[in-house]
């Protein structure tokens, strides 16, 4: 009962006695929040990949799937090996770069970056779209 009649006198609705800064003894508790980002996580990640086997594509997608990886693959081992894997896998990586709306470009004969959708590959005469 008595909080109350603090709680009416403070917000005008009781007596007129006037609100004194002594009458008020706040706790002095902090409370952290945390927003849920992970500091590590946010920081973009530039990361090689080798594929030698259609396998080796596993990795990469999981890289970008998270988000925070731009890849640059090296395509030229698998190329060397089987050219039909190498377009399974080029496939494979453009339909998950198309997901994650990514950027994706061939430079050289032997690399490929992929980035994710908040970068763009910047194209010249040494970069190319890569297409199905």
């Amino acid at each position: 009962m008595a909080f109350l009649s603090r709680l009416k006198d403070r917000l005008g609705f009781g007596s007129s006695r006037d609100y004194y800064e002594e009458d008020y003894s706040p706790t002095e508790e902090y409370i952290e929040i945390d927003t849920g980002k992970d500091s590590k996580k946010s920081k973009i990640m530039i990361k090689p990949f080798v594929i030698e086997d259609f396998s080796d594509v596993k990795d990469t997608l999981d890289a970008l799937r998270e988000g925070y990886t731009i890849a640059l693959i090296n395509i030229k081992p698998l190329k060397d090996k089987d050219i039909i894997e190498l377009k399974r896998a080029i496939n494979k990586i453009k339909k998950t770069c198309d997901a994650i709306e990514g950027d994706i470009a061939g430079f050289g004969e032997d690399w490929i970056v992929v980035t994710p959708s908040f970068a763009q590959v910047y194209r010249n005469t040494q970069t190319e779209e890569l297409k199905e």
